[in-house]
């Protein structure tokens, strides 16, 4: 599953892991994606959205139909 979140466009952030003895190694830092899915009332059928957590909350507060419209002007397919 790639780390990248369709509504938000939250991706991995990468960074330096530093060790006790401030060894530093690369590491990547990666948004809390789930599968979801969601009821599509308009065109009648299920959609399934890769989304952050932060993502989730905002598609229960706006509901689904206005976080599609969302993803779509971003020029994501849904």
């Amino acid at each position: 599953m790639s780390a990248h979140c369709q509504l938000t466009g939250a991706e991995p952030g990468f960074g330096n892991a530093i060790s006790h003895s401030h060894r530093r190694t690369s590491r990547r830092f990666d948004p809390n994606v789930q599968r979801k899915r969601y009821r599509l009332p308009s065109e009648g059928r299920i959609v399934r959205l890769t989304l952050s957590a932060r993502a989730i909350r905002t598609v229960d507060a706006i509901g689904i139909e206005a976080a599609v419209a969302r993803i779509r002007a971003r020029g994501g397919k849904v």
